[in-house]
C-alpha cells in the first residue's frame, strides 16, 4: 500500500493531522475501508463491518471538530473491537455458535470510553471460539498459510494489515501478546484490573485482561490512557488516578534501564532460529541485560494457571454446557469437562500462589531491574490454521497480572515476525512503555 494513503498513518499522526485540519475523519475512515476491501478476502479479520455506519460515525466526528466544542483524544480515529466485547449498536457473538445473532443492550465500559474519546468503532474483529483455542477464520497478513495467533486473531491481523491503526483484544493466557508477536505489531496487556472488563465475555475473573494492538508505542500509550479507569461492576477494578501514559512515554529514563533476561523452563522448546535471535539481542544490549533464573515461587505458574483457568471457565460456561454442549468445539468441551472435575483444594492452592509469585518478582524490580526480557512465543507464527500457537511464554505474566508488551523487533529467515516480550512490575505500566521505547531505540540502529 502506498504510504501516502491515510490508512498507513499511525493513530497519533492521524489525530494530529485531523487536529491541524490537514485530514478529515471521513477521509481517514474511507481510506481504511478501501484497504479492508482490498485485503480482507485474504486476511479475513472482520466478523462484522458496516461501511455506511463507519462513515456516518466519521462524519459525526468531523462535525464535532467543526462545531468548536471540545473533542476527545481519539476523535475520528478508527478502531476494531474484538467480538467478545459488547457493542450496543453491533452484534457481539463471541465466536460461538450458541451466541449467533446476539445483540447486547449496552456498550462494554471500554467501548463507552472509546466513544467518549471520539473514536470511530469500525466493526467487530474475529475471535477464536469464546476466546479459547478453537481458531476462527483469520489468517496471518504476512503469510495466509500461517496462523495469526489467538484468541484476538482479527484485532492483531487488522492492525498489521493496515486496515485500522488500533484495535482492542483480551488476554486470559496469551491472547494479546502471542497474536501481536505473530502479526508483527505492538501488543500491550496492562496490569490486571487497570482497564475495566465490564461488558466483556467473562472467562476467568482471576486471569482476564483487556489489551490493545497498535503499530507504534505512541499509539499504545494513546489508547491505553483513554481506556484505563474504574468501573464498579468489575470487582478487580479500583479507583485510582489515570496513568499519564503519553507523557511518561515521551520522557527519557533517568538512567539507562537494566533488563533481566528470563528464558523460563520452556526455552528448550523454542525454535532454534528464535533462540539464536534472542542470543544476538542479548549480546547487542551488552551490560544493560543480565540473565536470571525463574524465582522459586513461580516454578508452578503453568500448572496454577491451568487449574485456575479450567475451574473458572467451567463455571463461566455452565449455561453453554447445560444447554448446548454439542455445539461447542472439542477443545472447549474438554476444558469445561476438566474444570468441572477439579478439586476445590487444588483451585484454592493455585490462587494462593499468586501473591507469593508477585512478591518475588517485585523484589527483582526493587533491587535491580526495570523490566524482564523474554520471548513472546516459541518462534514465528506456525504454518497451518488448525492451531493458534502455544502461549507458554505468556502464562506467568497473565497469572501474576503483570503488564506485558510484545515488541516487533525481530524477523525470522522466512520473513515472519519474531516478537520480543517485555514485562514490568504491577502498576508500573507507563514506566514499562518508557523502558520499551528505550529498548526499541537501542536496537533499531542495529537491525
Amino acid at each position: 500500500m502506498e504510504q501516502t494513503s491515510p490508512a498507513a498513518l499511525s493513530a497519533s499522526e492521524a489525530a494530529r493531522r485531523m487536529q491541524d485540519g490537514l485530514l478529515t475523519a471521513e477521509d481517514l475512515v474511507r481510506a481504511c475501508l478501501e484497504r479492508i476491501d482490498a485485503v480482507e478476502p485474504a486476511v479475513q479479520a472482520w466478523q462484522y463491518l458496516d461501511h455506511g455506519y463507519a462513515l456516518q460515525q466519521a462524519r459525526a466526528a468531523d462535525e464535532r471538530r467543526r462545531s468548536g466544542v471540545g473533542v476527545g483524544p481519539l476523535n475520528g480515529v478508527p478502531l476494531g473491537i474484538k467480538d467478545i466485547i459488547d457493542t450496543a449498536d453491533m452484534p457481539t457473538e463471541n465466536g460461538c455458535a450458541l451466541h449467533k445473532g446476539r445483540t447486547p443492550r449496552a456498550d462494554a465500559q471500554v467501548v463507552a470510553a472509546l466513544r467518549d474519546a471520539g473514536a470511530v468503532i469500525m466493526g467487530k474483529t474475529v475471535t477464536t471460539e469464546c476466546a479459547y483455542f478453537s481458531p476462527g477464520k483469520t489468517r496471518n497478513p504476512w503469510n495466509p498459510e500461517h496462523t495469526p495467533g489467538g484468541s484476538s486473531s482479527g484485532s492483531a491481523a487488522a492492525v498489521a494489515a493496515q486496515m485500522v491503526p488500533l484495535a482492542l483484544g483480551t488476554q486470559t493466557n496469551g491472547s494479546v501478546i502471542r497474536p501481536a508477536a505473530f502479526c508483527g505489531v505492538f501488543g500491550f496487556k496492562p496490569t490486571h484490573g487497570l482497564i475495566p472488563r465490564t461488558g466483556i465475555l467473562n472467562l476467568s475473573r482471576t486471569l482476564d485482561h483487556v489489551g490493545v494492538f497498535a503499530r507504534s508505542l505512541e499509539d499504545v500509550a494513546l489508547l491505553a490512557e483513554a481506556l484505563a479507569g474504574y468501573h464498579p461492576a468489575d470487582p478487580d477494578s479500583r479507583p485510582r488516578g489515570r496513568p499519564p501514559f503519553v507523557r511518561i512515554l515521551a520522557e527519557e529514563p533517568p538512567i539507562p534501564p537494566m533488563l533481566a533476561f528470563l528464558k523460563t523452563p520452556h526455552w528448550a522448546r523454542m525454535e532454534r532460529e528464535a533462540q539464536e535471535a534472542f542470543g544476538e539481542l542479548v549480546e547487542a544490549l551488552g551490560d544493560r541485560v543480565e540473565e536470571i533464573d525463574l524465582t522459586l515461587s513461580a516454578t508452578d505458574a503453568w500448572s496454577w494457571q491451568k487449574t485456575i483457568m479450567e475451574a473458572e471457565m467451567a463455571a463461566s460456561f455452565e449455561r453453554e454446557w447445560t444447554s448446548g454442549r454439542e455445539q461447542l468445539s472439542p477443545q472447549l468441551r474438554s476444558l469445561i469437562e476438566r474444570g468441572r472435575e477439579l478439586r476445590a483444594v487444588d483451585y484454592q492452592r493455585a490462587l494462593a500462589g499468586i501473591p507469593r509469585m508477585v512478591e518475588s518478582f517485585d523484589e527483582l524490580f526493587v533491587e535491580r531491574y526495570d523490566a524482564i526480557l523474554t520471548p513472546a512465543a516459541l518462534g514465528a507464527a506456525p504454518k497451518g490454521l488448525e492451531s493458534t500457537g502455544d502461549p507458554a511464554f505468556c502464562t506467568p505474566w497473565s497469572l501474576a497480572g503483570m503488564p506485558a508488551l510484545s515488541l516487533p523487533l525481530m524477523q525470522g529467515t522466512n520473513g515472519l515476525p519474531l516478537g520480543v516480550q517485555l514485562v514490568g512490575r504491577r502498576d508500573f505500566d507507563a514506566r514499562l512503555l518508557r523502558t520499551a521505547r528505550w529498548l526499541c531505540a537501542r536496537i533499531e540502529p542495529q537491525r
